[in-house]
């Protein structure tokens, strides 16, 4: 192998024009790594389509143009493809500007383009390099199996045999292997056992030496979880009447072995506070990691006096990212005994004494639990509601619902028949213009027109989504265009940073957007709309977290 490879010149200037494709618009602001690293795969993907083809073409056997009209052609396209990264260059500071400012985020440097330059060609570089040494290692096992059959059957075996080698390699080997680190430094990260932190000493709190739940098991984001939030002096000092302590149930993926025993743990620990005397009791599914957005959780419990009780169980150790692709079931399986268990007590439970039911989740946890939230829950004994934010595009109730919009409607934000049973809620809007009186269900999704994680098309490949085909939603640059292929890596990229904007963009939902929907699916007690507005600037008083110092 060449210490210095000849090229082909139609595949650069294909990865060039990807290249400059990637520069163009995207839903989330880049900094100049990433963009860098998308703009090296692109240019990758494009020389190895080009490669392909012109490998097809020379296998057909088809003619192929010599001489100066050869060179003449590849002279043009070349400086089409670099006129176009020079323009993409040229613009591509205005269109990251533009979306930074609809975002609140400081503007690019001088350098940055400079540096995405640097940082594309060095990883086509690696990509490419990676590529030749798959080739050499493709001709090794062709020259072998030369020796003892007939070359085009050798060829035909040695690519599957090259193929099944990187599949065994990537999936059974460096896949796994990168599954079980991310799985264990997460578990490390949420300080289980001997690193746990000292129990509470409160009989209510979960983990407390009354509690039917381990404490050292339960990880680091169930116990900020169920130490966490307002007390009733908290909530008393917010509304002038007196409260009660909310109650906060969380059992975490070490508390028992099996789905179903780590819900029914969770039921008997409600049971054991008391939660089922409560007016308000909400199943929520947490995140990959098991984390609880306190900016969800603590307003409802203010709006509620704290006679409210909430109940959540862990499924992974992992970021939602990898858990959405690594663990969808075990997250689905959980949520499904978690919700099936607790609406089984509370369905035999007086009518007339039994707390509202509520399901609830964020990202992946909005996932979970719709799909836990099946037509039994919701036509026998139905539940009184649910509030998820955040659905993964993959949510098939999510995606029977969206489908069934008004087309008068934006795709981003849909509107569903009358909007008595269903209603969307966006940045500073809970869903409720235009639409009807509530019917005995409530069901309000929260999504933010900026949130690849919820937008993303797996489809949208060749063709644009349904959501580009219409104006731009609030966050959304107007200069976004589809571009077949490339928008669909954007977008991929678009989902690994959604919650690195602040919030009210991207995946960043944030408490003074989740008020009005908990008041709309849950209609507290005597609260108006004064209250909600009071509530608003609470949360947004400079608490690190949610709505609470504690």
């Amino acid at each position: 192998m060449a210490l210095i490879p000849r090229f082909s010149v139609l595949g650069l200037a294909l990865a060039i024009l990807f290249l400059a494709a990637s520069l163009t618009p995207s839903l989330i602001p880049r900094d100049p790594v990433l963009q860098g690293v998308l703009g090296g795969v692109v240019m990758a993907l494009g020389y190895l389509a080009t490669r392909i083809v012109e490998g097809i073409w020379w296998l057909a056997d088809m003619p192929v143009p010599r001489g100066r009209p050869r060179q003449v052609v590849l002279g043009l396209l070349s400086l089409g493809a670099l006129a176009a990264l020079g323009l993409a260059l040229r613009y591509s500071h205005v269109w990251q500007n533009d979306l930074r400012a609809r975002m609140g985020v400081e503007p690019t440097s001088g350098g940055h383009l400079v540096q995405v330059l640097l940082v594309a060609v060095a990883v086509f570089a690696v990509l490419h390099t990676l590529g030749r040494l798959v080739a050499a290692f493709s001709r090794i096992v062709r020259a072998r199996l030369y020796r003892v059959m007939p070359r085009r059957r050798a060829d035909v075996l040695g690519f599957l045999l090259v193929g099944l080698a990187l599949f065994v390699l990537t999936r059974d080997g460096l896949l796994d292997r990168t599954i079980n680190a991310l799985d264990s430094t997460f578990e490390t990260a949420q300080a289980l056992f001997d690193t746990a932190p000292p129990a509470p000493a409160e009989a209510r709190i979960p983990g407390s030496p009354a509690s039917l739940v381990d404490w050292k098991a339960m990880g680091q984001p169930g116990r900020d979880f169920v130490t966490g939030g307002p007390d009733a002096a908290a909530i008393a000092a917010f509304t002038g009447r007196p409260a009660r302590d909310p109650l906060r149930v969380y059992v975490g993926r070490a508390n028992a072995d099996t789905p179903q025993e780590r819900a029914e743990l969770a039921l008997a620990e409600l049971i054991r506070l008391g939660a089922f005397d409560r007016k308000v009791l909400i199943v929520t599914s947490p995140t990959g990691t098991g984390w609880m957005d306190p900016g969800s959780h603590d307003p409802v419990e203010y709006m509620h006096g704290g006679d409210i009780a909430t109940v959540a169980v862990q499924y992974s150790y992992m970021q939602s990212p990898f858990a959405l692709v690594f663990e969808t079931r075990t997250g689905l399986d959980q949520a499904a005994a978690t919700v099936s268990t607790i609406h089984d007590y509370w369905r035999g439970l007086p009518p007339g004494t039994r707390p509202r039911l509520y399901i609830h989740g964020l990202s992946l946890g909005a996932w979970s639990s719709m799909y836990a939230t099946n037509l039994f829950h919701l036509v026998n004994d139905p539940i009184d509601g649910a509030f998820w934010a955040g659905p993964p595009f993959p949510s098939d109730f999510w995606n029977r619902v969206q489908t069934a919009r008004r087309e008068d409607s934006p795709w981003v934000q849909p509107v569903i028949r009358d909007g008595s049973l269903i209603r969307y809620a966006a940045r500073d809007d809970d869903g409720s213009a235009g639409a009807a009186e509530w019917g005995p269900m409530r069901i309000v999704f929260l999504q933010y027109p900026s949130d690849a994680i919820v937008f993303f098309d797996p489809l949208s490949t060749l063709r644009a989504p349904v959501w580009m085909r219409e104006p731009p939603g609030d966050g959304v640059s107007p200069y976004l265009r589809f571009m077949p292929i490339v928008t669909q890596l954007q977008l991929a990229l678009d989902m690994a940073l959604a919650t690195t904007v602040p919030g009210g963009y991207g995946h960043s939902y944030y408490a003074q957007d989740y008020i009005g929907p908990w008041v709309a699916v849950t209609a507290p007690e005597g609260w108006t709309e004064a209250d909600t507005v009071r509530l608003k600037a609470h949360c947004d008083n400079g608490f690190k977290n949610g709505c609470s110092n504690r």
